[in-house]
């Protein structure tokens, strides 16, 4: 979650899934910026599916990514956490939407990513940049994107309730 100070348009006011944490780097995907299109839109060959796609972050934009629950069916999807899986084959993807075995409901699309080099993440908490939350699979499939970050800070507890409800653009506080 970041701060809701932050002024970098890439990041104000985002709820980031952290898909992927080593020492060497660290991907996510800002869960909170529908880009209003769907994925037959982006993907010439994909079949008719109402799934909107989500700005995932500012690095490799020509990218697309995929986040869902349905790992155990989706050969070579890697294990997030507890109901939630990233990528996949994308073969499989696609028969998989057209046998319906996979519903708009069970998978979230992103263009590019969120990243950040070693270090680089641990320094922005450290200065308070971000707030980090557990995820819950419900927001990433259950809860609407526009108002997920406000959700989530909420659910943090107490303290962050009260910044849950400074207003966006800070200046109308």
């Amino acid at each position: 979650m970041s701060d809701p100070f932050m002024l970098d348009p890439n990041f104000k006011r985002s709820a980031i899934l952290l898909a992927d944490h080593r020492k060497e780097s660290t991907v996510g995907f800002i869960l909170n910026r529908p880009l209003g299109m769907q994925i037959n839109q982006l993907v010439s060959d994909f079949p008719e599916f109402s799934s909107e796609v989500l700005f995932g972050g500012p690095v490799a934009t020509d990218t697309i990514h995929y986040v869902h629950n349905v790992g155990e069916i989706l050969d070579e999807s890697i294990k997030v956490m507890s109901g939630i899986y990233w990528g996949g084959n994308f073969k499989k993807l696609k028969i998989l939407i057209e046998s319906e075995l996979i519903k708009p409901e069970n998978i979230r699309f992103f263009v590019g990513y969120s990243g950040w080099t070693e270090g680089q993440l641990a320094d922005e908490i450290s200065v308070g940049s971000w707030y980090i939350s557990k995820m819950h699979a419900n927001y990433l499939f259950k809860s609407p994107p526009q108002a997920l970050w406000k959700q989530i800070t909420h659910n943090m507890g107490d303290n962050y309730t009260v910044v849950a409800q400074i207003p966006d653009p800070v200046c109308l506080n």
